[in-house]
């Protein structure tokens, strides 16, 4: 359950939207280690999709 909220707080962050009791709660209960792996994951996964995209794109 804590990898999903972790993964959530990190999604909805990306976004820009986010409540701030729900930052509040995150700030006490996430391990800070594991937001910044899940969030590095995310950027990783990012720039590959744009990666593929625009070799997609170019090779169209």
């Amino acid at each position: 359950m804590n990898a999903m909220r972790t993964i959530r707080a990190v999604a909805w962050s990306f976004i820009g939207i986010r409540k701030n009791s729900d930052y509040k709660e995150d700030l006490g209960k996430l391990n800070p280690f594991h937001v910044i792996a899940v969030a590095l994951a995310g950027v990783a996964l990012f720039v590959g999709g744009l990666v593929l995209l625009v070799n997609w794109v170019v090779a169209g």
